[in-house]
């Protein structure tokens, strides 16, 4: 009897204060309402479910005591004129006038505007395999790889090859996996790459304690990012595996320029704070961009030469979800339109608030999400929020075909982004992404022409065809609208 008192009284003690920090929780309040209300309805499975995968991680101590082993190894090797590059305020004469605040605001995360950047817009995944395979070959010092997933398949096997054969030919490769997203893939695979010579290391290892554990079990690298001697970079959405090789649609950059280092500096502080060894000083590994020899890009693509680039990273280590707030930004400054593609479409209230005020403002704003998505949960949860974006005016189409997994935006022809984060609280607040903005009239028509050209492979859902969707489907929508906070 006194051990059931006892267990009951320190059961209640622990629910109360999950509570207590639910409430003091600086968050979105309708994610913090959806865990009350998980925890009211199931309090033992829920509180379980909160403690591993509810708790807001941003900008905990643990976090940043993590990144200390990066700033010590920055602090003590960095140069006068790296520390300038990478951390001092750029520059913003080279964007509009209009636009000026807006890359102050993306630079939060450490995130400085670049100029003098080429780049190729990648919207096929087999174009993408061919570069990066080529690239890979003519690696001559080092290979840096970051990837959510990477795959046990034709393409990701090609890929797989090339970096071993290059590890023996003296070559350092370096390969980040993300534990979770490549769950399936057996050890066997990565032992096969150190075998011949790659490092292989695992995102954040997750079994270091047990805080660290509950920490970090929700959170998921989902970056993609190489960087191949310091001189050419890829990031975007595409991941490696025959999925985005040969079946799906998505958008990806080849880049070129000062934008590289970005993406070098976001690998490293991951592969540092991982586990990982470097073996040079870290200026080392930002050679400086040679503007007299002209950029080296495959025949093939449509090359963009010269242009403004910023690379934000973004993640729960961080004080500001930068990559929310862009989007709360330009749906609160597009004056003429603003074309979005994602496939998760399961905004946080702030974002669907400006993106209705944008609509209702007479800003063409327009949606494209795939007709299937991948997950069955998520297809109901993207469209539980149809109806009031058509009722703001917000026009939604649903393409047919392939899964388009692109998450990008283009708006009033000149911002541009390509990048890996989906328009959801995953996303936007666990998740660790990277996406790319574009400062440039050029790309940003070049952008907007491929959102209307995927047109022709659309369903656009008006409110009439909304209206006659079964009622089976609207329950569904429902339910899922209630656990949109913490999908």
């Amino acid at each position: 009897m006194f051990l059931n008192i006892s267990l009951s009284i320190l059961f209640a003690l622990l629910m109360l204060g999950v509570v207590l920090v639910i409430v003091y929780d600086n968050g979105d309040s309708g994610r913090k309402l959806a865990w009350l209300i998980v925890i009211a309805v199931l309090p033992i499975l829920g509180l379980v479910l909160y403690l591993l995968i509810g708790i807001n991680w941003r900008s905990h101590y643990i976090y940043n005591f993590r990144h200390r082993r990066t700033a010590s190894i920055i602090e003590k090797e960095t140069t006068p004129a790296l520390e300038a590059f990478l951390n001092s305020k750029a520059p913003l004469s080279g964007i509009r006038e209009e636009y000026r605040s807006f890359s102050d605001l993306l630079s939060r995360n450490y995130a400085r505007l670049t100029s003098g950047n080429s780049f190729e817009i990648i919207t096929s995944g087999r174009r993408k395999l061919e570069l990066l395979l080529e690239d890979l070959v003519g690696a001559k010092e080092y290979i840096h790889m970051e990837y959510f997933h990477f795959g046990n398949d034709e393409g990701s096997r090609a890929i797989r090859e090339v970096l071993m054969r290059k590890a023996r030919e003296g070559v350092k490769v370096r390969f980040l996996y993300e534990n979770i997203g490549n769950f399936p893939i057996p050890g066997r695979y990565y032992y096969a790459m150190r075998k011949a010579g790659v490092e292989v290391v695992r995102f954040r290892q997750p079994l270091m304690h047990i805080l660290n554990f509950i920490s970090t079990i929700n959170s998921r690298n989902h970056r993609k990012i190489v960087v191949i001697d310091g001189r050419i970079g890829y990031t975007g959405g595409m991941n490696i595996n025959n999925h985005y090789f040969f079946k799906w649609r998505d958008t990806h950059l080849r880049l070129m320029g000062d934008a590289v280092a970005m993406l070098q500096g976001i690998f490293l502080d991951s592969w540092l704070t991982s586990g990982g060894e470097i073996d040079r000083l870290y200026p080392e590994y930002f050679p400086q961009r040679e503007t007299s020899v002209a950029p080296a890009f495959p025949d093939g693509g449509r090359v963009f030469s010269d242009k403004a680039v910023q690379i934000v990273a973004d993640e729960p280590d961080g004080i500001w979800p930068i990559i929310k707030m862009s989007y709360e930004w330009v749906f609160t400054n597009a004056r003429k339109y603003i074309y979005l593609q994602t496939p998760y479409f399961v905004p946080p209230e702030p974002v669907l608030e400006a993106m209705k005020m944008a609509a209702l403002s007479g800003v063409d704003v327009r949606l494209m999400v795939p007709a299937k998505v991948d997950t069955i949960l998520m297809g109901p949860a993207n469209r539980s929020f149809f109806g009031e974006c058509l009722d703001a005016g917000i026009r939604i189409y649903e393409r047919g075909g392939e899964f388009n997994h692109s998450k990008t935006f283009v708006l009033d022809d000149y911002i541009s982004q390509i990048g890996s984060a989906n328009m959801d609280m995953r996303s936007f607040d666990i998740n660790y992404e990277v996406n790319s903005y574009i400062f440039d009239e050029e790309t940003a028509i070049y952008n907007k022409e491929i959102f209307l050209k995927e047109l022709d492979n659309c369903r656009e859902v008006t409110p009439e065809i909304w209206s006659k969707r079964h009622w089976y489907n609207l329950l569904a929508e429902k339910v899922m609208r209630l656990f949109a906070p913490v999908l």
